[in-house]
């Protein structure tokens, strides 16, 4: 996707001149990719969310945009569709355990090779390749901890491999954690998830903390999801490299709700705001953030 020169040829009665002219990018190859739960249809219609989500994307510059859903031939990320892929724009919500490990695995790996970005929204915090690329992140973070001339034998144990479906209460302990005993370094691996959570639709109150972030292109300070799901700290995954936005409700709560992540030479950006029965991604201000988040992330000079 570099940009390069080609050579335009103009050729005139009174001679030859050659001009060097700049060619257009190639386009960004985007995947949303959807469950689709059927109780979409109650904000979004005819379309399901990824659908709608898709449709805006290809009305945009610059851009090619395909759809995948699980019930689709190899979960819908097939190494084909993958390879022509830069950014995969993925919603799930109840059937995550339903993603094999090899498909989920498939995604994961082509981001730690940054072949490819991904793009979580809402309730794929607990998406099996999100998890999977949070705890390569977990475990690299940590061995950043263990003394440089300990780091080549140092021996390691990881708990919590598969976290979906475990809460964490308020008081819990923060993961990812590192303990070292016995000569053995105990990382307990990220929950992916967060001790509170609300469907009753009420606004909240986004803050753009880093307005010069590409992701934050052309929206304002602060601004509202006018519906969506509540989510509230602390989200247990490793420290963000950027924090973009936080979203506040009336009763107090707060989230991280626009973290970026480098895992292994690739990208990662959730997304909080949504649940399916809000038109969140009908919503001027949340599109922004993805086609933001597209442009950028599917760039090599990010």
């Amino acid at each position: 996707m570099k940009k390069f020169l080609t050579i335009c040829c103009l050729a005139w009665m009174a001679g030859t001149s050659i001009t060097l002219c700049a060619a257009e990018p190639k386009p960004i190859r985007v995947l949303v990719w959807d469950e689709q739960q059927p109780a979409q249809k109650q904000a979004y219609g005819d379309l399901f969310l990824g659908e709608t989500i898709a449709a805006h994307l290809r009305r945009q510059p610059g851009l090619t945009v395909k759809t995948a859903r699980l019930d689709s031939p190899e979960q819908g990320v097939d190494e084909a569709t993958l390879d022509a892929t830069d950014v995969v724009i993925w919603w799930g919500h109840i059937r995550h355990a339903e993603v094999t490990d090899e498909h989920a695995e498939r995604v994961a790996r082509r981001v730690r090779e940054g072949r490819l970005a991904l793009i979580p929204l809402h309730s794929a915090h607990w998406a099996k390749p999100f998890v999977r690329l949070m705890q390569d992140r977990a475990k690299a973070d940590a061995l950043l901890q263990v003394p440089i001339g300990e780091r080549k034998d140092a021996r390691w144990e990881y708990l919590n491999e598969n976290p979906l479906g475990k809460g964490v209460k308020a008081d819990a302990a923060l993961t990812p954690s590192l303990r070292h005993t016995n000569n053995i370094w105990q990382l307990t691996l990220p929950q992916c998830v967060f001790p509170a959570w609300r469907g009753d639709g009420a606004p909240s109150h986004v803050t753009t903390l880093m307005p010069e972030h590409p992701i934050a292109a052309g929206l304002p300070g602060k601004w509202e999801v006018h519906q969506t799901e509540m989510y509230d700290e602390p989200f247990h995954v490793p420290a963000p490299d950027a924090v973009v936005f936080e979203e506040k409700w009336d009763k107090g709560e707060h989230f991280r709700s626009g973290c970026v992540w480098r895992v292994g030479s690739g990208m990662v950006f959730y997304f909080r705001p949504g649940h399916e029965t809000f038109p969140v991604y009908q919503q001027a201000e949340p599109l922004q953030v993805l086609v933001n988040a597209v442009r950028w992330l599917g760039r090599p000079e990010r």
